[in-house]
């Protein structure tokens, strides 16, 4: 006990932040371990950030899934993160803080947690959803990512909770704070890391938080936020970030933040929400209001750009799909599924029956795992000539917007109340 205090004590106040540092009796043996691991599921939607899962394969049903740990929680969108050690999750707490937690995978013991101050309302006509922490962290195997919901970025030590630097948007680039908040989850590369914040796409050196370039840059207004996610491809040997801004679909050179291509695309007042997935050169995005579109990638070398393949009416909304053998598995606006063929555009099968508002969907082989809005875990057969549901299972009462994580048989769920882990056995 002494030696925690002590160790509390060293890391002691950080002067004009408004932040704090609680250590749990785990963190002894973190602060000697922890970092060295690679992440297992470090990011949003995954090690690759495609809702594809690799390692051993899922069970054949849902009847060996077991409640491990929970721990209550005030509410969030920011889906869990899992390392070798730790599971990170967030919370904004009484319309003032914004607070981090870092708790032991095996137990849900706190190993430490971070709090700032950073509370912001959305607008009227979205404040049923709540106006609390959007973005999911990001987490390099030492050092977690943390998006605040006023366009704040701040770096934690794995280990520590510790705050190693912080960038305030608003403030350095004298825009407005975002009206939804800072929605878009970061994006890490090497030594770099990528957002949509400061109504631009910025940069960032990963071990400083020193912005490297802006691009895409607008006005900014305090009704805007960037809702998509970057990703990073590259077509005929040249690496480009693909960024869904409120209007547009870009594609920008992640050296130097010259921008490609443009294009723009067909949503209702810049409601882009979900992120495009992209297999081979052909790429995939659904807006509100909008249409499903499929646009291919130009693979001429020395002549990037996009050529529309085709267009469809089918209507996604927030949750962003996945591909599995060239078909797009995509909850829709409407609380339908669907399977739509990659190539043409085709729909292979919609569903009757209607599920709930937003579902977080991942694959491995031919299963997907989503988890809908409404609490319930389904175990869905990745097969175009039919929708099969193989198991479906409640594992929350309160809703679950954030995205799910999953690595080898352990599985969280960031209820808006609680965190869950679950044994898949």
């Amino acid at each position: 006990m002494k030696t925690t205090q002590a160790i509390s004590s060293r890391l002691g106040w950080l002067p004009g932040i408004h932040r704090s540092v609680k250590l749990g009796a785990a963190a002894l043996w973190l602060l000697g371990s922890a970092g060295s691991g690679w992440a297992e599921w470090p990011q949003w939607r995954g090690p690759e950030r495609t809702g594809v899962v690799s390692g051993p394969a899922w069970p054949a049903d849902f009847s060996k899934m077991e409640l491990a740990w929970e721990v209550p929680l005030g509410p969030s969108y920011s889906g869990p993160i899992i390392s070798k050690d730790l599971v990170f999750t967030t919370e904004s707490v009484d319309k003032r803080l914004e607070r981090v937690h870092a708790v032991d995978r095996a137990t849900g013991k706190t190993v430490w947690t971070a709090e700032w101050e950073g509370h912001q309302g959305v607008p009227f006509f979205a404040a049923r959803n709540g106006d609390w922490m959007r973005s999911t962290p990001a987490w390099d195997g030492k050092v977690l990512f943390v998006a605040g919901m006023r366009d704040v970025l701040v770096a934690l030590d794995g280990a520590t909770g510790k705050e190693k630097w912080r960038v305030d948007f608003v403030e350095q680039f004298k825009k407005p704070a975002p009206g939804f908040g800072f929605v878009c989850s970061p994006l890490l590369d090497g030594d770099f890391i990528y957002v949509q914040a400061g109504a631009a796409l910025c940069k960032l050196e990963k071990a400083s938080g020193k912005v490297v370039w802006r691009a895409l840059e607008e006005k900014g207004a305090a009704m805007d936020s960037a809702f998509s996610s970057p990703m990073l491809t590259t077509v005929n040997g040249q690496r480009q970030l693909l960024v869904q801004t409120r209007e547009k679909l870009c594609g920008v050179d992640p050296a130097n933040g010259t921008v490609l291509w443009s294009q723009v695309i067909k949503a209702f007042r810049g409601m882009n929400i979900q992120t495009p997935v992209i297999e081979g050169n052909r790429l995939f995005t659904t807006a509100y209001q909008g249409v499903s579109q499929a646009w291919d990638l130009s693979t001429s070398a020395g002549s990037p750009g996009v050529a529309l393949a085709w267009e469809e009416k089918a209507e996604g909304y927030m949750s962003t799909p996945v591909v599995v053998g060239g078909k797009v598995y995509l909850h829709l606006r409407n609380k339908k599924f669907t399977c739509l063929d990659l190539a043409t555009g085709k729909a292979e099968w919609t569903t009757d029956r209607k599920f709930g508002e937003y579902w977080s969907l991942i694959s491995q082989g031919k299963r997907l795992l989503t988890l809908d809005q409404n609490g319930s875990l389904y175990l869905i057969d990745a097969d175009p000539a039919a929708f099969h549901m193989v198991a479906e299972k409640k594992v929350s009462e309160s809703e679950t917007w954030a995205h799910l994580a999953v690595d080898g048989d352990l599985v969280v769920i960031r209820a808006l109340d609680k965190v869950l882990a679950f044994r898949w056995k």
